[in-house]
């Protein structure tokens, strides 16, 4: 299957960024390199574009999609990493870096990899094929009560114990193999009459996937560490997909930003609070109508951008 992306809140991720002609850009999701592609219109020979993914299937398709461009390292890695990639690289500090987190579309669409709840499909899930936990494993070893917190932590599912319990029971007699058997499963374990907000199984599969690609337990100290690789008055753009996502994104950028704690009654500052930067939009910038009707997975997106502090500030 080709691997196609198309990226979102393209316009607003690029304005986002405020792009120097010679500057170092890290996208840490490179993906199809929808986004990467737009950033490297904007850059002079002078600049770089740092690609990184932990799918191999996507670097391959990135490196075909630049292939016109000679500006470009590509990295077998995970953006959790940054900091250590670049010090690898030898690049102590960039002018900006865009993280679009979540399953991309072709990871949904290529049926094999087993995002997806639609059809037979073996159970994978990792968007690192080289990695060893499985979906899977994580059905069919996982403990009842621990399986039943991550469906309720990572897919906010109010049916989690059900869900978990009647997994437990049927492995009991035969291992869950494929996607369409977890679904099964989880249909049976939701009542008929509160299967009507989306698919059953949507949260199980997105709490799964999180479990294994370990998505949230990271992303705070990801963010953090992203911003302080910055250098002064660079950028930091982070669309999510969830309200897990946005909230380690929207309590890290708070974080960074700081607040002064002293009494309002004292009339200056003696907490001394640390500030790295400042949150560009309060609330999180969505789609336009016209996207989310082209694009229906734009429709939960949100964009979070962050800016770090120059001398002046």
């Amino acid at each position: 299957m080709e691997f196609k992306h198309t990226p979102i809140m393209l316009n607003e991720c690029i304005n986002g960024l405020k792009i120097k002609e010679d500057g170092i850009y890290v996208d840490g999701t490179l993906g199809g390199a929808g986004h990467s592609k737009e950033i490297l219109k904007h850059l002079s020979n002078k600049g770089l574009l740092i690609g990184i993914d932990r799918d191999e299937e996507a670097l391959k398709a990135a490196k075909e999609n630049l292939k016109e461009y000679n500006n470009v390292k590509y990295i077998h890695g995970n953006h959790d990493d940054i900091k250590e990639i670049l010090e690898d690289l030898k690049i102590e500090k960039v002018d900006g870096i865009l993280l679009d987190l979540g399953v991309s579309s072709y990871q949904l669409d290529e049926r094999n990899r087993g995002f997806s709840y639609l059809g037979q499909n073996e159970l994978d899930m990792r968007m690192d094929q080289t990695q060893d936990l499985t979906a899977k494993y994580v059905v069919n070893n996982y403990e009842e009560e621990r399986l039943a917190n991550i469906i309720f932590e990572y897919g906010e599912e109010r049916f989690s114990r059900n869900i978990a319990r009647n997994i437990c029971k049927y492995r009991e007699e035969k291992e869950i193999e494929t996607t369409d058997e977890l679904v099964k499963i989880i249909e049976s374990s939701i009542p008929k009459s509160k299967q009507k907000d989306g698919h059953p199984a949507k949260r199980t599969f997105q709490a799964i996937r999180i479990e294994v690609n370990n998505e949230i337990k990271p992303l705070y100290d990801t963010v953090l560490n992203s911003i302080e690789c910055l250098k002064e008055g660079g950028r930091l753009c982070i669309i999510t997909f969830h309200s897990l996502e946005d909230r380690a994104v929207k309590n890290a950028y708070i974080e960074a930003q700081g607040q002064c704690t002293c009494p309002k009654e004292l009339p200056y500052c003696v907490c001394h609070y640390k500030s790295f930067g400042k949150i560009i939009n309060k609330k999180p910038i969505e789609a336009d109508e016209k996207e989310r009707e082209e694009n229906s997975r734009s429709k939960s997106a949100k964009l979070r951008i962050f800016e770090k502090h120059t001398k002046e500030n």
